[in-house]
């Protein structure tokens, strides 16, 4: 989901450049993976890297085929409105954690970054009854703006344009977490040549314009 709306815009500009059309359908990692490991007939995929890396291993995604595409940041965000915590270094993120009254946070590769960096932290038990995880599709800052959670972690790309939140920024430097994006050709393809020339374009320095609007780095 954190590349749905870049993708729309570069998959507009794919096909006034080839003249293709092209059909995007966008859902939570978790599910766009399982769905290309059940055989569903698509012609390209886009997930985190990690997971493009396993659809190659069995066999999903054609060898040779993946382009990486975005880098994707980490960002933090309250209820609009609400106090704003220091997060402009490690030390603040950490205590605006174990102030919130509930954390919330995906099921992508966010989601397990952040898990790891609060067993790191040595917080995990203390904060472990106030996390709250968005089921796959459900943006966190949805749960953010409606109050049922009072600090959000998502891509930037996903919160940055959601009404009835603030976006505190990404994580400080010393605890970023950046995602790259990748696509891949589907071993199910019948397009192949068609889906490796959009991936290209979709690649392409042509594209960084669209990525940087919506929040995301060329890779």
């Amino acid at each position: 989901m954190a590349t749905r709306k870049v993708l729309a815009d570069l998959a507009a500009a794919y096909t006034k450049f080839s003249g293709r059309a092209v059909a995007i359908e966008s859902v939570g990692g978790v599910d766009a993976a399982r769905r290309v490991q059940a055989g569903e007939a698509f012609d390209a995929v886009l997930l985190a890297s990690d997971a493009i890396d396993e659809l190659v291993a069995s066999g999903h995604v054609l060898p040779g085929s993946t382009v990486d595409l975005v880098q994707s940041a980490v960002a933090m965000a309250v209820r609009a409105g609400t106090p704003q915590p220091d997060v402009g270094s490690e030390e603040g993120v950490k205590q605006a954690v174990l102030a919130a009254r509930s954390i919330s946070f995906s099921t992508g590769p966010s989601g397990v970054y952040l898990n790891q960096l609060f067993g790191r932290w040595g917080i995990a038990a203390a904060i472990a009854p106030r996390l709250v995880q968005a089921p796959p599709g459900v943006p966190v800052g949805t749960l953010v703006a409606s109050g049922d959670v009072e600090l959000g972690f998502q891509q930037l790309s996903e919160l940055m344009h959601l009404d009835g939140i603030t976006v505190l920024g990404t994580l400080p430097a010393a605890i970023a977490c950046v995602t790259t994006f990748c696509g891949g050709i589907c071993a199910t393809s019948t397009q192949a040549e068609a889906a490796r020339d959009m991936l290209q374009f979709m690649a392409s320095p042509a594209a960084a314009a669209a990525k940087r609007r919506q929040g995301m780095e060329p890779a």
